[in-house]
């Protein structure tokens, strides 16, 4: 699917998290997936689609085959994908569960 397609599936805020996740380096492409149901090329379609050529190029260098953003890759075990700010971002799926 190409990144426009995402796009226009997602509202504004559901884009800005996503972009948000991709650009942490500790929240793998597949809580992404289980939060907003786009695959890790989907994402990659989509960060594309949403920055300057110059700052794609730049996070494609940083993600591209590092272990923490690839959860079969990790070398640690990590019991949920969630960052220290998490709990306080609205419309937050894995927050919001009990």
């Amino acid at each position: 699917m190409k990144g426009s397609a995402v796009v226009k599936k997602l509202e504004a805020w559901q884009i800005d998290r996503i972009v948000e996740m991709a650009w942490e380096d500790r929240t793998p492409f597949d809580a992404i997936l289980d939060q907003f149901g786009i695959t890790e090329a989907e994402t990659i379609a989509l960060m594309r689609n949403q920055m300057k050529a110059s700052s794609w190029r730049m996070w494609r260098a940083r993600v591209q085959g590092r272990a923490t953003k690839h959860r079969a890759r990790r070398g640690f075990e990590v019991g949920r994908h969630k960052c220290s700010r998490q709990k306080y971002i609205t419309h937050n799926k894995i927050s919001k569960r009990s």
